[in-house]
């Protein structure tokens, strides 16, 4: 009798212990997700690896795999990149996204163009033809392994992708249509064009030039580079984005403007030290721009 009631309690005592299916399922899932976790991030180094030994000069300011993975861009997603300029961020993200993914290139609408001081016609000209010109300088980045890469203007994005896109990328790109908002909307209409292009619970992530929050809205008005961190806020949440997270990762706090102070002092434009090796090294030592990084979703 004493045996058979320590083998009952043995037996009891095991099946306290034995994790359940659920608890397995949960196991393996949790085991699934740290497994592409890492993988994200091998792929992730991968294609920061193989950008330019002077691009890589660059990663201390400019943080793209902190940022990347702060946003949560995954291989296999449909990403806009707004303003990609020569590609900087599109070099990286043409690999990293992988064959599944999709990088889609977005110019400003064009008549933001003749608002420019520095526009001629023949950069009018060029413009008209930006999305054929951007594509062929990214095809040498593009390969069977790679996502695939398209280009528009926001005046046409939204007639081609809408709901498909996974995540949007301000990348120091919304203080020139905050500049001439009053002249078209082209903030506004931008902001809305992303929100219809994204998927539900889509990600709207932003790196912009911040100052602090004491300067007038005539100062921050984006002419200068500059935005307030609270002003773009309310102008993202008020076109149906939902502020969800900032992180620290693209912050400067050696950037401390003056009233006469514009963006293109700092690195690597150095625009206002007029060949002044002495003004240039008081730049070189700040660094670059403070930056905000804000987190949004559509709601």
């Amino acid at each position: 009798m004493k045996k058979a009631l320590v083998i009952c309690a043995a037996a009891l005592l095991f099946a306290c212990e034995s994790p359940s299916k659920s608890d397995i399922d949960n196991q393996n899932l949790a085991q699934d997700s740290l497994n592409e976790e890492l993988k994200n991030t091998q792929l992730l180094e991968q294609a920061l690896a193989m950008q330019s030994a002077e691009k890589q000069a660059r990663f201390v300011w400019r943080n793209p795999k902190e940022t990347l993975e702060f946003f949560g861009i995954k291989p296999g997603m449909n990403v806009l990149e707004v303003l990609p300029g020569d590609g900087w961020y599109t070099q990286i993200l043409i690999p990293y996204l992988g064959k599944e993914g999709q990088l889609i290139g977005v110019d400003y609408d064009y008549s933001i163009w003749p608002h420019f001081s520095f526009v001629t016609d023949e950069f009018l000209k060029e413009r008209r033809v930006w999305s054929k010109t951007w594509l062929n300088d990214m095809a040498p980045f593009v390969n069977e392994t790679s996502a695939k890469v398209s280009a528009y203007s926001f005046d046409m994005i939204d007639q081609q992708e809408s709901n498909s896109v996974d995540a949007a990328l301000f990348i120091r790109a919304l203080h020139n249509l905050s500049r001439f908002e009053s002249k078209g909307a082209y903030m506004s209409k931008s902001i809305e064009a992303t929100h219809r292009v994204l998927k539900t619970g889509g990600i709207f992530g932003v790196v912009q030039h911040q100052t602090d929050e004491s300067k007038t809205d005539e100062w921050a008005d984006g002419s200068r580079g500059y935005l307030k961190k609270s002003t773009l806020i309310q102008s993202i949440e008020a076109k149906g984005f939902k502020f969800v997270a900032e992180s620290s990762v693209n912050a400067n706090p050696a950037d401390q403007q003056g009233e006469d102070d514009i963006v293109w002092r700092l690195p690597p434009s150095y625009a206002t030290s007029n060949g002044d090796d002495t003004i240039k090294a008081q730049y070189q030592a700040i660094g670059e721009s403070n930056r905000m990084t804000l987190l949004f979703k559509k709601l």
